[in-house]
């Protein structure tokens, strides 16, 4: 039996408000089945896919959300102490690439044009402080360097692609290219350029990110090329090299929570429902959840986030294909962690972002001012970006273990100044959610274009796979997850529809560019 909970839907006055009214030209023929399609995951990638369902004249379908609300990794958090109080994203931030004259939109910066969900330009390359552990430092020379370090790197993935040769990792692409940094001012705008300023939640979400959360010896020097292009280089069928940064006072979830909201019914969600079993054959899918219930659709779309599978969090029943299983673990999921300080007043830089230069590379080095002009004006909010290995180190420790290391280091950024103690201090432990298990997935050197294919492949044409980690050009990006939502839904409209149900095929193995020469391994 179907359970449905609305009770934190977009603030459900709202969300009923804007139904629209049912279609009779709908495909709404009832089996004996909760639905024809349940669609897991009420993120973008979900709620995308179910639009263009309802888009295509298919109605008969139910989202399946774990949560209270609709929205996935975008996420945020009222933070400040009473009187000023502000709404922080601890999920996907920014617009990652928007767009040129009158060329193509990003279609998140459609939504939030659509939804005036407010964004402002965020200047990431040219509003920059820096600083070391004796305090200011001025090394945006270095940084200048980096940044054409970075874009020569992605030129010659390009060469490598067309003479056909191996992918390798960013680390040895430095290192080829004789960047390798030599120093920690040259190691921070490394972190900078590759770490922090080509990932972004996201996130996303996260969402979001050109390369990711990790350190370069575990990207993709090739994927992370095409990742970065195909978003901000136009030429390359990019939207712009801009970055604009959701400061809405609703959320940046708006943008999707609106959206469902012209056309969801309310029985076609049910929210506080964790998935822990699916099970399914030929004939149909059943979803079995976490207080029992059970739910049959003749399909069902997958859009968890690629760690819940990784994680083994949901139970197939048969086990997923061993292609399938082998996509899934080959690909890695990042974090990213945004650690968000309140002060009684601003002491800090009057750019929009600084770079820290610590003898620990990652240890707390990319700040960014919300108590800018452009932002939060007189919020004295600020924050310090974590990734990769230093996120899950600061995931295992108390807050207020975390609280002082920041502030060890803001100290150490402003030595000649008396800095106090934060008045409000969050920051949200993305790994260790059991719904997320991470921010958004990265592309490793190891990771395969066949193993791509077979991440997104559907499995008895019963079972598919949507969400930022399945899109080959827009993986990592909230716009990744909105291309594979709005494709899953068109495919998964022709099997509703007719008999013209392919599904999306496989490689039973995928194979490396040339084979290794036989070497035993017996004695």
């Amino acid at each position: 039996m179907r359970q449905v909970y609305l009770a934190a839907l977009l603030g459900f006055a709202a969300f009923t408000t804007a139904l629209p009214s049912p279609s009779t030209t709908h495909y709404n023929h009832r089996s004996t089945k909760d639905a024809k399609v349940l669609i897991l995951g009420g993120g973008v990638a979900g709620v995308i896919a179910a639009r263009t369902l309802h888009r295509k004249g298919i109605d008969d379908f139910l989202i399946v959300e774990a949560r209270d609300e609709l929205g996935g990794r975008m996420q945020n958090y009222t933070i400040g102490v009473p009187g000023k109080q502000y709404t922080v994203e601890v999920g996907p931030n920014w617009i990652q690439g928007t767009q040129t004259g009158n060329g193509t939109a990003n279609p998140i910066l459609t939504l939030a044009r659509k939804h005036h969900v407010k964004n402002q330009y965020n200047d990431l390359d040219g509003s920059i402080t820096t600083y070391d552990y004796n305090g200011l430092k001025d090394y945006l020379d270095i940084l200048d360097t980096s940044i054409d370090q970075f874009t020569q790197i992605v030129a010659d993935a390009g060469e490598r692609v067309k003479l056909q040769q191996v992918d390798l990792g960013l680390q040895s692409a430095y290192g080829i290219t004789g960047a390798t940094p030599k120093n920690i001012y040259e190691a921070a705008c490394q972190y900078y350029e590759v770490d922090w300023v080509h990932v972004f939640i996201l996130l996303i979400i996260a969402t979001a990110h050109p390369i990711d959360a990790q350190a370069p010896d575990q990207n993709s020097w090739i994927a992370s090329a095409w990742n970065n292009n195909f978003t901000f280089d136009v030429d390359m069928g990019g939207f712009s090299d801009e970055n604009n940064l959701c400061i809405d006072q609703r959320g940046f979830k708006t943008i999707i929570q609106a959206e469902a909201a012209e056309f969801l019914q309310p029985e076609q969600v049910s929210l506080n429902s964790v998935v822990t079993t699916i099970a399914y054959s030929g004939d149909g899918v059943t979803v079995t959840l976490e207080n029992s219930t059970t739910l049959t659709a003749d399909y069902v779309l997958c859009t968890f986030s690629l760690g819940v599978l990784q994680y083994g969090d949901i139970a197939f029943k048969p086990d997923l294909p061993s292609w399938k299983t082998e996509a899934i673990q080959s690909m890695v999921m990042a974090t990213y962690t945004k650690i968000f300080l309140q002060f009684e007043e601003k002491f800090w830089f009057d750019t929009e972002m600084a770079v820290y230069a610590d003898k620990e590379r990652g240890r707390y080095p990319i700040w960014q001012s919300l108590d800018h002009v452009k932002f939060f004006p007189g919020s004295g909010l600020v924050f310090v970006t974590v990734t990769g290995d230093f996120s899950l180190r600061i995931e295992g420790m108390e807050d207020s273990d975390v609280q002082e290391e920041v502030m060890e280091v803001l100290r150490a950024m402003y030595p000649n100044i008396t800095v106090p103690d934060p008045v409000a201090f969050h920051f949200k432990r993305w790994n260790v959610d059991p719904l997320f298990r991470g921010s958004y997935s990265n592309w490793p050197p190891s990771f395969l274009p066949g193993h791509s294919e077979n991440l997104r492949a559907t499995v008895d044409k019963r079972l598919w796979f949507a969400g930022e980690a399945t899109s080959l050009k827009y993986f990592g990006f909230l716009h990744g997850a909105y291309f594979e939502g709005l494709n899953a839904g068109e495919e998964i409209a022709k099997c509703v529809e007719g008999p013209a149900c392919t599904g999306r095929e496989h490689f039973n193995s995928v194979v490396d560019a040339s084979p290794y020469p036989f070497v035993s391994i017996t004695p």
